[in-house]
């Protein structure tokens, strides 16, 4: 019996993630269609301003427990990484194929070791180190660098990943001390505040057209996150780690079906090395408490 339930809560587990990746996909690929349309600023905007209506409740019926919190530092820092990740993903999808924005977006967890270090001084473990050239080796062969330099838009998918990096980080930081509906609440407000002058700058009215795909972005958005959540009551991190990189695999097919785009083979041996990189990376990272 004892048997019987854990596989129910690995099988629980493992479908609650494949079905966030599978729809974080989607909305990639509908961000990448309304960019056409609208500025990246109000697609950000309005993701984070729908998400942040589904999380007001929970916080407000806590009351001023539910927003006390004795880690307003890592609050800010994983609310502006994560709304700068979205931000610079959204810009490279706009002018680069889903695929490549995505996978080097996936690159995070090879920078995680890193960013450990720089904001921990946790050294690099060196059982580390070989998953981390393989990523890194597969990063390189989807930028492809040539005579031509490299392309900006790639280069901001891959900062985009390094905001995601920060962001998984400050996350696994803040899940040692706060609830998870005062860290999104407090992930959704401070990245909508930070990406509001953006919008503002850049301002342009959002054509009626635009509203179906914005709406659809921001409630799954949200929905993602508190799947995702709750694929991790079930399941280790580790155990999910592969399945985040189903992400690139939907990715490829979404990609394939609307633009007609078939990845060449530097870029699928790019895929296959920062996957297995990152994978690798994810079974050996730690995060100190703070």
């Amino acid at each position: 019996m004892a048997l019987s339930i854990e596989r129910k809560q690995l099988f629980t587990g493992l479908a609650l993630s494949l079905v966030t990746v599978f729809f974080s996909s989607t909305v990639a690929a509908v961000g990448k269609h309304v960019s056409q349309e609208v500025h990246v600023s109000a697609i950000v905007l309005v993701q984070y301003g729908i998400s942040f209506l589904f999380a007001l409740p929970s916080v407000l019926r806590a009351g001023r427990s539910g927003l006390a919190t004795s880690r307003p530092g890592i609050h800010l820092i994983r609310g502006m990484s994560g709304c700068a990740c979205f931000y610079l993903y959204y810009i490279a999808l706009s002018k680069i194929s889903l695929v490549d924005a995505t996978l080097l977006r996936s690159s995070a967890p090879l920078m995680v070791p890193l960013v450990i270090y720089l904001w921990f001084s946790q050294r690099v473990r060196r059982e580390t180190w070989l998953p981390l050239v393989v990523g890194f080796l597969g990063v390189v062969l989807v930028l492809k660098p040539g005579a031509a330099g490299l392309s900006l838009w790639h280069l901001l998918a891959l900062l985009s990943g390094l905001g995601l990096a920060v962001s998984m980080v400050s996350t696994r930081v803040l899940a040692q001390h706060e609830p998870q509906n005062r860290i999104l609440f407090y992930y959704f407000s401070i990245s909508l505040l930070f990406s509001l002058p953006f919008f503002l700058w850049n301002y342009q009215a959002i054509p009626a057209s635009a509203w179906p795909g914005l709406i659809y972005m921001g409630v799954v958005i949200y929905l993602s996150f508190v799947m995702y959540t709750m694929a991790y009551r079930y399941v280790s991190a580790a155990a999910l780690a592969p399945i985040s990189y189903f992400g690139v695999v939907f990715s490829g097919l979404l990609d394939w079906l609307i633009w007609d785009h078939i990845p060449g083979a530097l870029t699928m041996m790019g895929i296959a090395c920062v996957i297995l990189g990152g994978v690798l990376v994810l079974r050996h990272k730690e995060v100190p408490a703070a």
